[in-house]
């Protein structure tokens, strides 16, 4: 069995204060106007970006840009974890008030 990463072990056994989402949706997607299935928010700094399955990837592109190693689900009910650095998973970690959202926010329709 492989032995959590040490970015992972920090993320569930040090955080102290919650760290607070930089949106109710993919950030960028916002923006620019696309689609996400999913929600992730890093651990680090709360930018809050789509998962590997939304056509952009912007939690793995925040990743590749800032090297913040954790992310957790931004979604309602999911508390696992994952750090890019060492590509492990955790399922569950301590989350604060916040830090998973109440319902799934999907993107905003386009208009025809």
């Amino acid at each position: 069995m492989k032995k959590a990463c040490p970015h992972l072990e920090d993320t569930q056994q040090h955080r102290t204060a919650p760290v607070h989402p930089s949106s109710h949706g993919c950030m960028e997607c916002l923006k620019d106007g696309g689609d996400w299935v999913h929600l992730r928010m890093c651990l680090t700094c709360g930018h809050v970006g789509c998962c590997d399955d939304s056509p952009s990837r912007h939690a793995t592109q925040h990743f590749h840009a800032s090297a913040h190693p954790v992310m957790k689900s931004f979604e309602p009910g999911e508390n696992w974890a994952w750090c890019f650095v060492d590509e492990q998973f955790l399922d569950r970690i301590p989350t604060f008030p916040g830090e998973s959202p109440p319902v799934h926010y999907s993107a905003p329709m386009s208009a025809p």
